[in-house]
């Protein structure tokens, strides 16, 4: 007993389930139904999650309309969001924190629409629906590609705006859905990958920048370096009275050199510094000479203004360059030039940078020193043009004024190997402001030196994907290639040995798809690989053409990926009075389907498309349909006989010549069918599996296994057949529908409710129910009398005519009695004789006060049921009698809890598969 508050909650369903041996069956039911559970939000939050999105989309519809006409306004009602994969919150907010891309203005993306299935049972579709439907889903199919406007929206033909910028392609696809104007549909979105969006080149140099700048301390000081008040100088005296000393340039620019006095070294470059302090060493210190160096460089401080990441003062060393300033200030903004920035001293522009020469040449003879007060002034960006396509560095560049084409192909590092220099395409923006396209040949000097724009687009197209003088091979072959073609080539020559080809080709149908003429128009030939190669020198071993594609198929798969669009090119090629050279086969052929017509194509030579005969075929005869235009006025089918006995023993007169749509039908050899099979267990001289024969009886069967044992419980027999199951299995599903729409409808009532503890309880008791059907599957026990069918004459009406997967399980002889249910103790009972169904239920400790005594039944040991509310035999105490291996069922009085008027049905299905399940589980 678990208790709970004030009451207390019985477990005697789980001791029925423990009893029967399916523990997880019917457990849960009636804990949950005896739980009350206060009124909660999250409950029916959960209980509208469980829907089908179809239902959830029912659940919103009815409360609209509830909301409408009570309050006469239309405000939406929020509910919590809904996913068909069961996403927990915590998954959920993942998501939508998660990296996958988002869409933005300009994206492209895929949409794939289908029709929603009506719901079992529903009325069928008027035709004209049915048309129009199929008629917007044509015209969304043929809108793909769709583009994103400037605005994030998305433009579907029959349908409103619907904004799409910000969400990903899953929640795309749920927006869609919702849309009132294709509710008869269910869209999914994919993005479209496009090509990398264009970067401005030469401003990556400055990502990963260091936030402080070291100065430089250990580099030569160059010759053209002007000392300063701060620098230090390092001068070693050498001679009689040696020494070392530091000097420090004072502010007012001199050094105090001792025994020589201040010495003005401002504004001089080191070399002269050096040579003056050594000289007056040398002139006035008698036997000595000096040598100087420079010791610890002054800090200068200049400005960087201007379009740079962080503008300032910073203070840097005095051997710093434009770039080194640069790099301490964050870089140049994607706005601020690269091109055309200004070192400004006293005022004057004393020197232009072109980084463009230090990124693509390593060239810094621009890269000017720094003095104290010196302003790098970074300009907006000037003539801006993007490249793109078949170039080493597709980008954005900063171009100079009247810039050729020429100059842009170099800043790009040049042409990939897979450009066409003639197709280069120019976007421009016209005085008029109208966008334009230009056509530009790179290969001529007039095409390289088109001046560029502000704004211009180049696009570099890549050479056509097609080979020239070559032939392709591919499919079931080891070795996929392109070989270049050679007059006089033909299909040996290409796959040289059958060696080549895989396990399980299609030696007798290689498909050659060709294109001719100037037109390029596609035809189609095929040949027999196995007579090419045993004759080479004969008409099978087809010559071939450049440009030709060879396909080797294989007997395992379908052909339809490569043979669809040979079918569709010929399709499009057709003309009135010139009919799509297509034909087709179907019936027992290995690989079925639509093919090409050939010149000169026959009905052996389709069947060799289709893969040859199977083993299911029927030689004798075959069924060519052929349609036929009369007289340009209408269309007519002839039905013709094909003798397949003639053509298949060599006669040239059975083999038909086809013509366009010709349909070869390879009909099925008579009584033809799969072994079919059924099994015996349990109590059986020979128990195991049994091939059968077409209309064989139960009672064969049994006494070809050797009949029954001694200790066999006939009457417990347990039968079950696979469509019964299947059939069953669809009952089930239908029921969890109903449920799960009774159970939505309950949870919208409780917000109106005030009977707040009754209609939790309900719930609660519906979620469990709802929860066990799902995981319920079914038995698809047929209920005999084992007896009689092995007593029955041939032809008699007790007969039971096999089938194949039948199961039949005949357990030994059983003394048990089984009670389960509503009672104090469900168990199983020994059968003692006398007894009555009163009296099991008195030794399990009687009913409980959820029973439902009216409705109480019993289950025979073959499956079948006495219902208690059926029979007059109940209305006097339960006084039928009792046989061994049956099973007593009280169930519970759903009448204590009215809300779902399905409960009743619910439970007495999971009770009675439990009890079936029991006895298939047994052997």
């Amino acid at each position: 007993m678990i208790s709970q508050g004030a009451g207390s909650v019985r477990l005697s369903l789980a001791d029925a389930a423990r009893v029967l041996g399916v523990p997880s069956l019917v457990a849960a039911l009636l804990l949950a139904a005896a739980t009350t559970v206060a009124a909660q939000t999250p409950e029916q939050i959960e209980i509208f999650r469980n829907l089908p999105p179809e239902q959830q989309r029912q659940v919103l519809s009815q409360i609209g309309q509830t909301s409408v006409a009570e309050t006469g306004t239309s405000k939406p009602v929020e509910l919590p969001a809904i996913s068909e994969s069961r996403l927990t919150v915590d998954e959920y907010t993942a998501l939508l924190a998660g990296k996958e891309q988002r869409f933005r203005a300009g994206d492209t993306l895929i949409l794939s629409i289908e029709a929603r299935q009506p719901e079992q049972g529903a009325a069928s579709s008027d035709p004209g629906a049915v048309r129009a439907a199929a008629d917007m889903r044509a015209r969304v199919l043929a809108g793909n590609p769709y583009r994103l406007d400037s605005t994030g929206v998305l433009q579907i033909p029959g349908a409103p705006p619907i904004p799409l910028a910000g969400l990903t392609a899953a929640q795309s696809g749920a927006r869609l859905n919702t849309e009132p104007a294709l509710s008869a549909f269910k869209l999914e979105v994919a993005a479209l990958p496009v090509e990398p969006e264009l970067k401005p080149f030469g401003y990556d140099v400055f990502r990963n920048v260091p936030t402080t700048f070291a100065p430089a301390t250990d580099i030569p000081v160059p010759a053209d370096y002007v000392l300063g008040p701060g620098d230090t100088m390092e001068v070693l005296l050498i001679g009689e009275k040696g020494g070392r000393y530091t000097l420090t340039v004072g502010r007012d620019g001199v050094v105090d050199f001792p025994e020589l006095g201040p010495i003005a070294v401002a504004g001089m470059r080191f070399p002269a510094a050096k040579d003056l302090l050594e000289g007056r060493v040398t002139e006035q210190m008698i036997g000595l000479r000096a040598s100087v160096s420079m010791g610890p460089l002054r800090s200068i401080q200049v400005f960087v203004l201007g379009e740079a990441e962080r503008p300032g003062s910073y203070t840097v060393s005095g051997l710093s360059t434009v770039t080194n300033a640069l790099l301490a200030s964050g870089g140049v903004k994607p706005i601020g030039s690269l091109r055309d920035i200004q070192v400004k001293r006293d005022g004057q522009v004393v020197a232009h940078i072109d980084l463009y020469d230090l990124l693509l040449n390593g060239d810094t003879g621009d890269d000017v020193r720094l003095l104290p007060g010196d302003v790098i002034f970074i300009p907006p960006i000037g003539t801006t043009v993007a490249i793109a396509g078949e170039v080493q560095r597709p980008a954005i560049y900063e171009v100079l004024e009247r810039t050729p084409v020429s100059q842009l192909l170099y800043l790009t590092g040049g042409l990939t190997p897979l450009a066409d220099p003639r197709t280069a395409r120019l976007n421009r923006v016209d005085d008029r402001r109208n966008r334009t396209i230009l056509d530009i040949d790179l290969t001529t000097a007039q095409g390289r030196g088109t001046l560029l724009q502000s704004g211009d687009i180049v696009r570099i197209q890549p050479i056509r994907n097609s080979l020239e003088g070559a032939v392709q091979l591919d499919g079931h072959v080891y070795r996929t290639r392109a070989e270049q073609f050679r007059p006089g080539m033909r299909l040996t020559a290409l796959l040289q040995s059958l060696d080549e080809v895989r396990p399980l080709a299609d030696l007798h149908y290689v498909l050659v798809r060709r294109e001719t003429g100037p037109d390029r128009r596609v035809s189609v030939v095929s040949a027999d690989l196995a007579a090419a190669f045993a004759n080479p020198v004969s008409e099978a071993n087809i010559a071939l053409q450049a440009r030709d594609r060879v396909h080797v198929f294989d007997l395992a798969t379908s052909r339809d990926e490569v043979v669809r669009p040979i079918i569709d090119d010929l399709r499009r090629q057709s003309l009135r009075g010139e009919p799509a050279q297509v034909v087709g086969v179907g019936g027992h052929v290995k690989v079925p389907g639509r093919y090409p017509l050939e010149a000169g194509m026959t009905v052996g030579d389709l069947i060799r498309a289709g893969g040859g005969l199977d083993q299911a075929s029927y030689g004798a005869e075959a069924e060519l349909t052929r349609y036929e235009v009369v007289d340009g006025e209408r269309r007519q089918t002839d039905l013709i006989e094909v003798d397949l006995d003639r053509l298949l023993a060599g006669d040239a007169t059975a083999d038909l010549a086809l013509r366009p749509f010709d349909y070869l039908v390879i009909k099925e050899m008579p009584l033809w069918g799969e072994q079919e099979s059924v099994t015996l267990a349990g109590e059986v001289r020979f128990p195991g599996t049994y091939p059968i024969r077409r209309g064989e009886t139960l009672r064969s069967v049994v006494d070809r296994a050797g009949g029954l044992t001694d200790l066999a419980f006939v009457e417990g027999s347990a039968f079950t057949r696979r469509e019964l199951k299947a059939r069953e299995q669809r009952q089930i599903s239908a029921l969890v529908e109903r449920l799960q729409r009774e159970l939505a409808s309950l949870s919208l009532q409780q917000a109106q409710s005030t009977e707040v503890a009754t209609t939790s309880q309900a719930l609660a008791v519906g979620q469990a129910l709802l929860a066990e059907l799902k995981q319920t599957e079914a038995a698809g026990r047929l209920v005999i009398d084992l007896d009689a069918a092995m007593r029955s004459a041939p032809g008699a009406p007790g007969e039971i005519v096999m089938k194949d997967g039948d199961f039949l399980a005949v357990p030994r002889r059983t003394q048990e009695v089984t009670v389960i249910g509503e009672v104090q103790n469900p168990t199983s009972h020994l059968h003692q004789v006398g007894l009555l169904r009163d009296d099991y239920i008195a030794s399990s400790g009687g009913t409980t006060q959820r029973a439902d005594e009216r409705r109480t039944y019993i289950v025979r040991a073959n499956g079948r049921v006495l219902a208690g509310s059926e029979s007059r035999w109940f209305g006097r105490g339960g006084s039928k009698e009792i046989r061994p291996g049956d099973t007593i069922v009280v169930p519970v009085d759903v009448e204590q809890v009215r809300p779902l008027t399905l409960w009743g049905s619910v439970t007495q299905i999971l009770y009675n598969i439990a009890v079936a399940v029991a006895a298939v589980n047994s052997f």
